[in-house]
This record gives C-alpha cells, structure tokens and sequence, in this order.
C-alpha cells in the first residue's frame, strides 16, 4: 500500500509540477516519506479564479497553470516526499496559523482516476498499473 493524500486543484497541481513546497494543513503530521498527490474531485469555478486572483497578487502564478477546464479532478496526478512538518516556514507558501507539511522531490505522473479520502489513505501498488 502506498500512503496518499487528497489535495484541491490546482494546489495539486502546483505540488506535483515542484511550484508549491509546503501544503497547509489544520492538523500535524508524524508521516515522513514519499506519497501519492490525489486531486480532488472538488473544485469550484469560483474557487478556481479566486485562488488564481491569490497567486497573482502574491507573486505566486506560473504561467504554465492550466485552465479550469483542463485540471485533471478525482485522482491520483503526482509524487512528493513530506520531509517534516513545521508551524513556521519561510517559504512564501506557508500560510500563518496551522500546520506545513514540507514538501521535496514532488513530480506528475499520467492521470489514474481514483477516489480521494480525507487525511492519508492508502492506494495499492496495483491501482498505478492500470
């Protein structure tokens, strides 16, 4: 079994494309070690443009972002390594209050359709090989 963990579109994407180092949680992690990025199924139109607005006034927008329409949402679209999780981080993607896993080696693979869960869940070996 292979951990993994559900993240919305596009900070998936900016994961596994090595633009974002940290993804924020609520919740802190003992987990180290590498996993499976799965994009969520959901994502607003809305939330889409407003998170765009964000990244543009922070400096943050890669022009190579895709479109609304072409985010792959509902499964699995990349690897990273969580390297530790930290409550203070300079990096400009560490947002104030909460938690940061610290993010190294993050990478996409082709799309596999599969169904996210909240926190780490586990994928088999054999759902990549389909």
């Amino acid at each position: 079994m292979i951990p993994a963990l559900s993240i919305r579109q596009p900070w998936a994407w900016l994961i596994v494309n090595g633009f974002k180092d940290i993804e924020n949680r609520d919740w802190p992690t003992n987990f180290r070690g590498e996993m499976l990025v799965h994009a969520s199924q959901t994502m607003t139109r809305r939330y889409y443009d407003g998170t765009v607005e964000v990244l543009q006034m922070l400096g943050l927008y890669p022009p190579s972002l895709p479109t609304y329409e072409s985010l792959e949402r509902g499964g699995l679209v990349g690897w990273t390594r969580v390297v530790d999780c930290v409550e203070h981080h300079p990096s400009p993607w560490k947002m104030d209050g909460g938690h940061g896993f610290v993010l190294r080696d993050s990478r996409p693979i082709p799309f596999v359709p599969y169904k996210g869960r909240l926190g780490f869940f586990n994928v088999p070996q054999e759902a990549l090989q389909a």
